[in-house]
């Protein structure tokens, strides 16, 4: 053997096994103090190379792991963290949940750290942007972001509570089920938001508005559209325009970030709508869609084998609700492909039960159908929504 240490070539990092330092060791011992020395496991000497080459072989892989850790593929933790900075990115801190919600009152008024809150008595708070003026037609649409981060849920409807009154604010209420928050990012989603920060000085457009929202705050699930046909898409989306479907983040923010990528004279689509005025003084509407989630409710049938317990019940909605919670932008739910997740159950005990119907529906009963899921929707499934039957 040429080297007992770590080597670095052309083709990458390499080194020798644990196996085979302990033979090098061997090898040098006798030819040291003759061939005729017991090494065997059980002796002094044996035990002492065997030390040896575990500390060597450790050393080693130190070394591979120092080496694989300057790229970001194999990166963790802190060391991700730091080397993303080359990037410009920094690994985001747990988020708030978010609501855009529609502040009703008398034109002129002004609202400063105006706070909301829900009408379920939940217990938290929603704070409004610093300064809202209510504008001549009466209302304006902002982002209420929960103080509390975390997950906090507050569906359409409930933001209806002002908790700061000001003279002439009239009403708050948000039409869309708030946006929640998100955890602190972990490495798999920090190393490809890396991948798509690369995006932002790139030759395609579509890529840099694309990076350019998903390095936003805030900014979870996304998917940006574009029709360069000369008529109307299957989607509704016009000739010559981008349409970009964003889960979370700051809607103004959002809008700055559509306006300083696309092209000149390239229309934009949806129904959140802002004003971006350029460095120029020149505004610029901007408008695109924020992601509808969309609750899918399931019904299973199984029948129960040897072996079946109900903790691989338990494993088994969990896999089908992590399955349909998983899903794309607009991409449908095929009853036919939920059959995999329930059968998996999650714990390779799929062994135990058999599956005999699936069901599900975003409205009304279920039935043995695929759930149609609109460009701008994604679809969700929490455990609740999912009943299953089971039978001997």
């Amino acid at each position: 053997m040429a080297t007992l240490a770590a080597q670095i070539t052309p083709a990458g990092i390499s080194a020798p096994s644990y196996a085979d330092i302990f033979a090098e060791l061997q090898y040098l011992y006798w030819s040291i103090y003759g061939s005729d020395a017991d090494l065997d496991a059980d002796t002094q000497d044996g035990q002492f190379l065997a030390v040896l080459a575990q500390a060597i072989y450790d050393n080693n892989q130190l070394a591979i792991a120092i080496y694989n850790a300057f790229s970001p593929t194999f990166a963790q933790g802190a060391g991700l963290s730091s080397l993303v900075k080359i990037n410009g990115l920094a690994r985001r801190s747990p988020s708030n949940s978010s609501a855009v919600v529609t502040v009703v009152g008398v034109a002129g008024t002004s609202i400063n750290n105006g706070l909301i809150g829900s009408q379920l008595g939940a217990n938290t708070q929603w704070a409004l942007p610093a300064l809202v003026v209510i504008p001549v037609g009466g209302s304006i649409d902002v982002t209420a972001t929960c103080t509390q981060p975390g997950n906090f849920a507050a569906g359409a409807g409930t933001l209806t509570a002002i908790l700061t009154p000001t003279r002439g604010w009239q009403s708050v209420t948000n039409a869309e089920d708030a946006i929640p928050g998100l955890p602190v990012e972990s490495d798999a989603d920090l190393r490809q938001r890396q991948a798509v920060s690369t995006s932002l000085p790139a030759m395609t457009t579509l890529e840099s508005i694309y990076a350019a929202i998903a390095n936003l705050s805030g900014v979870g699930r996304l998917m940006v559209y574009e029709n360069d046909t000369d008529v109307a898409d299957g989607n509704g989306i016009p000739a010559h325009s981008i349409s970009a479907v964003v889960g979370g983040g700051d809607v103004q923010q959002i809008a700055a970030a559509i306006a300083s990528k696309k092209s000149p004279g390239t229309g934009t689509y949806g129904t959140t709508v802002e004003v971006v005025v350029d460095d120029n003084g020149v505004p610029d509407t901007i408008r695109f869609y924020e992601l509808t989630l969309v609750d899918i409710k399931v019904e299973v049938d199984i029948t129960a084998q040897q072996g079946y317990v109900s903790t691989t019940g338990d494993a088994l909605v969990a896999a089908v609700a992590a399955f349909i919670s998983g899903l794309a932008i607009g991409e449908d739910s095929y009853l036919s492909r939920l059959y995999s997740p329930a059968n998996s159950g999650g714990t390779g005990l799929g062994a135990t039960y058999v599956v005999t119907a699936i069901k599900q529906a975003r409205t009304g009963p279920v039935e043995p159908a695929d759930v149609a899921i609109s460009f701008n929707e994604a679809a969700v499934c929490a455990i609740g929504d999912i009943t299953l039957n089971v039978t001997s």
